[in-house]
């Protein structure tokens, strides 16, 4: 069978199985795997390694735990749900690696549960786009690839890594992401589009999440609190301090999001902990932040007298749209219109595993989930249509790579640099 033959007929097979794919999403959606619910992420495992493992045997890797400053100051460990991997001919000229999280930023508490039918046909709920559409999409591609023939398989090796953390930062999967951009050519991560009409994500800002932490004295509030160090002042000093350090021209954005701190009026507070979030468009901004950031906290003790202690890092690097990712996303618009799609690209503040994979040498397209929208909110929406559209277009990727339809020398693991 031709590969031009062989191609059209696997990717309509993957797209047939659009009933399967439904099901699975509004299976999967109904359980809650928010990133901190062990329970349910241990649940959300079990049944993907069910749905997986008619591919390969699937690895369970534990992973580190996640470090945290608590609201009364103290750090603390917090475990994190296991990542699962399975390998498949990893001796093969290609190596790709399909990146996908299942876990939610809904929590075990949230309203948000269940899946239900919008008016317009849609389908919300919690990660039904972020990412468990995504995830139904990669495993019918993979099925649908799986099927072919024997020759243009050989071609072809993969690795599916399925993180439970990529919400909070992806804290602990981020050593399994970079070890495995160091094993394969190019990446795809199965994220939601960037838009409803299926663009496709291209350069990213980094993210960093960072926390301070102001002590300062206790006193009376009315004998004397002129012996106290209000740590609640500092941390509002500290938070109008951050928020003036955004500058959007440039790229950059500083989000001050929580405050801890505090308790009864009659006394001055001695604990605060504020935590913000920011964003850069270039690696190079990363060293110049954080020194402003370090120089704000020590002039809060020169003006307060409370001690502000800064923890937290950049979790994920800028993903810059250079020209191997350029090359990358022009096979994967190229491999659109042979389907008759237009993807066409946006630059974006969001981040995701992406960035890591990125930072770490490898060459990927992260937004080839499902087309939908109002995600981390209890608007959430799937366009269900795109299911059968994102796995016919994933499962000719796959094919037209394992056919050699892309110069492997830009993106081969022995030319690329870390």
């Amino acid at each position: 069978m031709p590969d031009a033959d062989a191609g059209a007929l696997l990717a309509d097979r993957a797209a047939a199985a659009q009933p399967q794919m439904l099901a699975q999403v509004l299976a999967w959606s109904a359980i809650n795997s928010g990133s901190q619910h062990l329970e349910g992420l241990a649940r959300m495992a079990e049944v993907l390694a069910g749905a997986f493992g008619r591919l390969a045997p699937v690895e369970r890797l534990r992973l580190a735990p996640q470090q945290i400053i608590g609201a009364d100051g103290v750090l603390r460990e917090r475990p994190l749900g296991q990542a699962l991997r399975l390998r498949v001919r990893p001796e093969a000229r290609w190596q790709v690696l399909l990146v996908g999280h299942y876990d939610t930023v809904y929590g075990a508490a949230d309203a948000f549960q269940q899946p239900r039918w919008n008016a317009d046909g849609t389908l919300n709920g919690p990660g039904v786009a972020d990412l468990k559409g995504g995830l139904a999409v990669m495993l019918a591609a993979l099925e649908a690839f799986e099927s072919g023939p024997a020759a243009l398989k050989a071609a072809l090796g993969w690795t599916v890594l399925l993180n439970p953390d990529e919400e909070i930062g992806s804290p602990g999967s981020a050593p399994l992401l970079a070890a495995e951009a160091a094993r394969h050519d190019v990446g795809l991560v199965f994220e939601p589009s960037a838009l409803p009409d299926g663009t496709l994500a291209g350069a990213r800002k980094g993210s960093g999440n960072f926390t301070v932490t102001l002590r300062g004295r206790a006193a009376h509030a009315g004998r004397n609190p002129q012996d106290g160090r209000n740590a609640i002042v500092a941390a509002a000093d500290c938070v109008l301090g951050l928020a003036a350090l955004a500058a959007p021209a440039q790229g950059i954005s500083v989000n001050p999001a929580k405050i801890d701190g505090g308790g009864a009026v009659n006394v001055v507070p001695d604990l605060a902990v504020v935590r913000f979030n920011v964003r850069l468009a270039e690696p190079a901004q990363q060293a110049g932040l954080l020194a402003a950031v370090q120089q704000l906290c020590a002039a809060i003790h020169e003006r307060h007298g409370c001690t502000a202690e800064l923890a937290g890092g950049f979790t994920r690097p800028p993903k810059p749209l250079d020209a191997r990712q350029r090359a990358l996303h022009d096979f994967v618009a190229g491999t659109g219109a042979q389907l008759g799609l237009t993807l066409g690209t946006r630059d974006t503040g969001g981040v995701c595993d992406g960035n890591n994979l990125a930072a770490a040498g490898l060459a990927n397209v992260d937004t080839l989930g499902v087309r939908g929208g109002a995600i981390h909110s209890p608007d959430e929406f799937l366009i269900v249509d795109s299911l059968a559209e994102r796995a016919r277009l994933a499962t000719r990727l796959l094919v037209r790579l394992a056919a050699g339809e892309l110069d492997r020398t830009l993106f081969a693991r022995e030319t690329r640099c870390c």
